[in-house]
Formats: C-alpha cells, structure tokens, sequence
C-alpha cells in the first residue's frame, strides 16, 4: 500500500475512532509528512522503517535546532502512527518500542493576579452590544475554566443558567456539565437579552456567541478582543486565551479546591495534567513564607 494511502487512512482513523479534533489531526498530518519526506530522502518505505532510523531523524530535528518539546511531539506522532499499523497488521514488530521521549522541562502556565483578572472583566463597555458580549466572554471563561473551543463552541441549548449550569463538548467530544457562579450567570444574561439579539441576523443561528456579522465568533476574534482588553487594562504579561483558564485553576487551588474537582471541572483525563497548578501554589506558598517569616 503506497504511503500516502497509509497516512490518509491513520488521519481518517483519529478523526473517526478517536474522535480528535481536526487541529490535533491536523498537527499529525504535518509532523508524518515531514517524517515521510525524510524516509523519502533516504529511499525508504514506512512499513522499511528501523529503531535506528527514527532515532537518525530525531537526532537530525535536533541538530536543526528543534526544542525537546517539539521533537518529543514529533516522537509522539510516529509512535502513535506505528501503533496503528501494527494493530492493522500492516507490519510484524513497532520500530518505536523502547523509545523514550525526550524529558521536558516543566514550565509552569502564566497565571493572572485576581486583581488583574478583575481589570481585565471591567475593560468592555456595557453600552454597546459588542461589549455585553464580551463581558459575558470573558466572565464566563474565568467562572468555568473552559478551552477558548469550548467557550466559543456552545449553543443556546448548551446553556442553563438559572440552574447554574453549562454543558459543553472537550477533547474527545466529551461533554461535561460545569457550575457557573452568579456573578457570570448576571453577566450572561444580560447579553442575551439586551446584547446578542443585536448581534443576531438569522433566527436559525444557536452560536451563543455571535460577530458583528451574526455568525459564531471564531477564535482568533476572541483572542483579538483578550488582546486589545489586555492592553487597554496595562497588563504586562504575555496573555493568551489559555491564560484565564489557567488563572482559573490556580485561583480554586489557592482557596483550598480539591484537585480531583478540579480535574472534573477541566475535562483533564489524567490528574497529572492538574497537578502542574500546584506547583504554582506551593511556588506562591513559598515567596509568602519567606517574606514573612522572621527566620525565613
């Protein structure tokens, strides 16, 4: 079977059996056609492919000057590709059996202050339709922790405020049911009676939230929006939509939240992915104790 056969069919599967996203399918697709032109390059078919030969086309990556976090999702990428193909029975022995990904540094997620987050919340302007919207946004994403695909992923039917509640769709497509505080229930509200009628154009249209065009604001609006609120409210740090929900899991942590509930309310399948914010905690724990002990 030619390769680009092989490939189309690995990517079909991840779409259709593991249900990934097209931006995590699409990231595959690129990483397997850069390993496929270097296997290219050296006369050599994907079901020909030696332990040996990954690690010359790793070790290459690197002297490119590709980071260990890059090379170790390249890493993941071939192996989850050798996985399916043993599984297939299109070759005999997985070349990355024994293979270990190259160990990261743990950097630990930007957080804002709750004082920053609450100058960031108060930037829209109430006034406008666009500014309701965004209020509602962003007091949403902190109440909830939500991915910015999530957040810009709900329908009308997704919600149920007066009970508290929001359903959405992660990774994997699947759903959970988070509590919204009241702060982010009012703020919601409001936009959907006196904002996103404005916004709205055709009355089939179930985005909640809507463009100035009336259609589902995409991402990179709303990362257009945090940016300029970041900047109108003189924050310093390099901020991404990612950011709040970082903020958000730090800031339950700090106030004594259970790191298992936690993990629910992200979607995180393993709680080592949530344990990253305690290292934050216990970072902030530290620069407390030592500038207020007296012998610290």
């Amino acid at each position: 079977m030619a390769d680009a056969r092989i490939l189309s069919e690995f990517l079909n599967y991840l779409r259709v059996e593991r249900g990934l996203s097209a931006n995590t399918v699409e990231s595959y697709r690129y990483d397997l056609l850069r390993f496929q032109e270097y296997l290219k390059q050296r006369g050599l078919l994907v079901s020909e492919v030696s332990q040996s030969v990954i690690v010359d086309y790793l070790s290459r990556q690197r002297e490119q000057g590709k980071g260990t976090r890059t090379i170790s999702r390249y890493l993941a990428a071939i192996r989850c590709f050798y996985h399916y193909l043993l599984h297939e029975h299109q070759i005999a022995a997985d070349p990355t059996e024994g293979l270990e990904s190259p160990k990261l540094e743990k950097n630990l997620p930007r957080v804002l202050s709750v004082e920053e987050v609450e100058l960031l919340l108060s930037q829209p302007d109430l006034r406008t339709a666009t500014g309701l919207r965004d209020r509602a946004m962003l007091e949403l994403m902190y109440a909830t922790g939500m991915r910015v695909s999530e957040l810009l992923g709900l329908n009308m039917e997704n919600l149920s405020l007066d009970s508290g509640f929001v359903r959405c769709l992660g990774k994997g497509r699947k759903e959970r049911i988070i509590p919204v505080g009241m702060i982010a229930v009012r703020y919601m509200k409001e936009y959907l009676v006196r904002g996103r009628p404005r916004l709205r154009r055709n009355s089939w249209e179930r985005a909640v939230f809507l463009n100035r065009s009336g259609k589902r604001l995409s991402r990179q609006g709303f990362w257009k929006v945090l940016k300029s609120y970041a900047q109108q409210a003189g924050i310093r740090k390099k901020i991404s939509p990612h950011v709040l929900r970082h903020s958000f899991a730090t800031h339950l942590l700090e106030n004594g939240a259970d790191l298992r509930v936690v993990q629910e309310i992200l979607g995180h399948a393993d709680i080592t992915t949530t344990q990253i914010y305690t290292h934050i905690t216990q970072v902030k724990l530290r620069e407390v104790y030592e500038k207020t002990h007296p012998r610290a």
